[in-house]
Order: structure tokens, then C-alpha cells, then sequence
């Protein structure tokens, strides 16, 4: 009979992505069926519950605390593994051999290198907006990978930014290219003179791949945040990187990508394209009927938006037919926009669909819900002490698991996005 052990550890932090690498060296040990580490939050534990890796000390955790859940053969064996979890915890991280130094905090990261002038700040939530606050008094422009940042702080710290001519790009910003230099979830594409601006990470990773395919390149690729185009932030910075990529030299197109935005704020952003000299591609997903200023052309879709921008079409690849099937489509993705952009596809193809995400027409419901069911599995509720289902694929893999052994599933749905960041081999797993 198998045995579940949890140690809490009160108060703790550790990075999402060292414990991934934990709960893997600790899966691995003779005897251990399972491992897990997780911050303490509802949603985490409801997530080691189904796995059947919660305890009843694991019960006990709070949002701030740290829970090491193993489930093994024997209790030898589970004392064992929490041992060694608690050895790879403590152990230091080794000295970083890629040229570039290891600095513990901002004030040492700004001397190590003081000619940066942008910050990249990849912390939990609620740690992020006053490290952004601090690079943003130091001059420095900001990428805020973080997500599970209040909708008060983004407001305030774009207003900073924008106060002192700085861009705040985020939170929960997954990509950008500036300069050339590909961040965070970004490709490696070739320069040129399409400017991005973009409420969606993947939204522009599947553009800006799309035009190098098209043998196009991108001048810079600006990305503001999911929430950017809400009517709580009032694109504060979209409608500050439309002014940015008008003034650079560099960029002849500019493409505008979103998920579905607020009408109110779409508007304000097309009334400032339109005063613009450069055309454009617009591609606000579920924005059919948004007035566009002449300069402009709508894209329902990110093909169409990367075809439009690089004036040629693009081939499809060859897939095998698929045989017409029925029952219900569950649809698991990484991207949020990829997730938006199939919702609107499959309303437009008559289908009623339910998301954890929905656009507008789409119905509020879990994983668990019956009928055609996508989700955006990188969600702030499923990020929330755990990395990014990019960066690990473990909830989707289970999640799929589940998928295929459901018969009443038809149909499964994936988005694979590979990129600096992102998992090795997400398809190999």
C-alpha cells in the first residue's frame, strides 16, 4: 500500500521553476510513485488532492507556505524522498557560466550592469510591482513577465512609466522583441520593418514567426500586457508603444493584436492609428465590427494578420485527413490568445463553447464542465505557485490524460509554442 507523506515549510518561497526541477529529482528515487512541491494556495492544493498527493498536514498550508508532497511504495521511502527534497531546496545554485553575473536583488543587478537600460522582472506577484517600481525610479524601461499583479498596481505603474517617457510592459507580459533581443517567450526572427504592438505573448510569437516563414522581419515587437486593452487600464501603454513605433524610423508596418479588448478602449486606440502616416493590420480578436480609421485593415485571425502585414500567403502544411468525429471538443492551451482565437472559430462555426477564459458569447466554466470545453491552462488560477504550462506541461499532460480516456470527448485541441523560455521538447513528454 502506497504511503503519502507532506512536510510544510512555514513562510517559504522558491522560484516556480527550481521547484519543478525539485519535484522532478525527487520523482525520479527508487520507490517514489509521485512528487510535487507547491506553494500552499486553494488552487494548489486542490490540484495535489486529485493527484492523490495531499495529506492532512498538507491540508494546513497556507497561501505563503511551501508544501512537499510525496506519494511512495513504503514510508522508508517517503522519508527518504522528503529528505532529499529538503537537501535540493537548500543546496545553492551553481555559479552561472554563461558570462553574465548573478546578482541576488535589484540594487546589484543595476551595478553589475550599469549601462541596462530596460528590466526584466520575473517574480511572484505580489513581489513584482515594487521591483518595478524601483527600476522604473531608476530610469530603467520594464518587462513584467510576472503575473497575479493587481489591477491598481499595473494602473499606477504605468502611469509612473509614463511620467518619466519609460514603457511599462506588463504584467503578465510573456513576450517582446525590442531592439532585436527576443525576451521572455520570444523567437528568434529576423529584423525588418514590422512593428508589433501586442496585448498577447503568444499572439505575437505566432505573428512574428509567421512573417519570418513570409521572409519578413520585425523592427520591434512591443509587448503591453493582457490587460492592457481593459477598460480598468485604458491602454495606457498600447496607446504609448503606437507612439513609439510611429516615431521609429525603422518601422514602415505596424500590426495591433489583442484578445478580445474593451470596445470603449479600441476605440480610443483606432482613433489614434488613425492619425498615423504608417498602414496597419488590426487583429482584435472577436472586434469584427470596430470602425477602422483608412489607414487600417481588419484580421480575424493571426494568419490573416501576418499575411495581410507581409502581403503574401502563406501555404498550409500538409495534414493527414482526419476522420469526422463526434462528442465533445476539450481543448487545452498554453496561449490565452490561441485559446480566445479557437473560441471565436468555433462560435462562427455554430458551436456553443465554455472557457475558464471566455470571449464575449462563450460561457464561464471549469475543466470539468460538460459539452466543448477550451481552456487557457496559463491562466493566472493555474499559475499561481506553479511555472508557467509553457515553461512545464505537467497540468496540461494530466489534463490530457484525462482527455482521451473520456468517451465522450471527440476531440482534443493543442497549441504547441516553442520558444527562448519555453520547455525543450513540450511534444516529446
Amino acid at each position: 500500500m502506497s504511503t503519502v507523506a507532506n512536510v510544510i515549510r512555514r513562510g517559504h518561497y522558491a522560484d516556480s521553476v527550481a521547484l519543478m526541477r525539485v519535484s522532478r529529482g525527487v520523482a525520479a528515487l527508487a520507490g517514489v510513485e509521485a512528487a510535487s512541491l507547491m506553494i500552499g494556495t486553494p488552487s494548489n492544493k486542490s490540484l495535489l488532492r486529485e493527484s492523490g498527493l495531499l495529506a492532512k498536514a498538507g491540508e494546513g498550508a497556507r497561501p505563503d507556505d511551501l508544501v512537499i508532497a510525496v506519494r511512495a511504495k513504503s514510508a522508508a521511502a517517503a522519508s527518504a524522498a522528503l529528505e532529499e527534497a529538503g537537501r535540493l531546496l537548500e543546496a545553492r545554485p551553481s555559479r552561472a557560466t554563461d558570462g553574465f553575473p548573478r546578482a541576488r536583488g535589484f540594487a546589484a543587478a543595476a551595478a553589475a550592469l550599469p549601462e541596462a537600460n530596460l528590466a526584466l522582472i520575473s517574480v511572484p506577484g505580489a513581489f513584482a510591482a515594487a521591483e518595478a517600481r524601483r527600476a522604473l525610479e531608476s530610469g530603467l524601461h520594464v518587462m513584467m513577465f510576472s503575473d497575479n499583479v493587481p489591477l491598481a498596481d499595473e494602473v499606477a505603474l504605468k502611469r509612473l512609466a509614463l511620467s518619466k517617457g519609460l514603457l511599462m510592459m506588463g504584467p503578465d507580459c510573456g513576450t517582446s522583441i525590442i531592439g532585436g533581443a527576443p525576451l521572455a517567450f520570444a523567437n528568434a526572427v529576423p529584423r525588418g520593418d514590422i512593428g508589433i504592438l501586442s496585448a498577447s505573448g503568444t499572439g505575437l510569437q505566432e505573428v512574428s514567426s509567421l512573417l519570418a516563414r513570409a521572409g519578413r522581419g520585425v523592427s520591434q515587437a512591443i509587448g503591453v500586457g493582457g490587460r492592457d486593452l481593459k477598460d480598468e487600464v485604458g491602454g495606457l501603454m498600447s496607446l504609448a508603444a503606437l507612439d513609439a513605433l510611429e516615431a521609429d524610423p525603422a518601422t514602415r508596418h505596424i500590426v495591433i493584436i489583442s484578445k478580445p479588448p474593451s470596445a470603449k478602449v479600441a476605440a480610443k486606440l483606432l482613433g489614434r492609428l488613425g492619425r498615423s502616416r504608417k498602414p496597419a493590420t488590426v487583429c482584435l480578436l472577436g472586434a469584427r465590427g470596430a470602425k477602422l480609421p483608412r489607414n487600417a485593415r481588419f484580421a480575424p485571425t493571426l494568419l490573416a494578420a501576418a499575411e495581410q502585414a507581409a502581403g503574401r500567403r502563406l501555404r498550409a502544411p500538409r495534414t493527414a485527413a482526419v476522420a469526422p468525429s463526434k462528442g465533445w471538443i476539450r481543448g487545452l492551451f498554453c496561449g490565452g490568445t490561441l485559446c480566445a482565437e479557437a473560441q471565436l472559430v468555433l462560435q462562427e462555426a455554430g458551436l456553443e463553447v465554455r472557457s475558464n477564459a471566455p470571449v464575449p458569447g462563450a460561457k464561464a466554466s471549469g475543466g470539468k464542465a460538460a459539452g466543448h470545453v477550451l481552456l487557457d491552462l496559463g491562466d493566472d488560477e493555474h499559475t499561481q505557485g506553479r511555472p508557467h504550462p509553457m515553461i512545464d506541461p505537467e497540468l496540461r499532460n494530466q489534463m490530457l490524460g484525462e482527455a482521451l480516456a473520456d468517451p465522450r470527448v471527440g476531440v482534443v485541441l493543442l497549441d504547441v509554442v516553442i520558444g527562448y523560455g519555453a520547455h525543450a521538447d513540450p511534444a516529446g513528454l
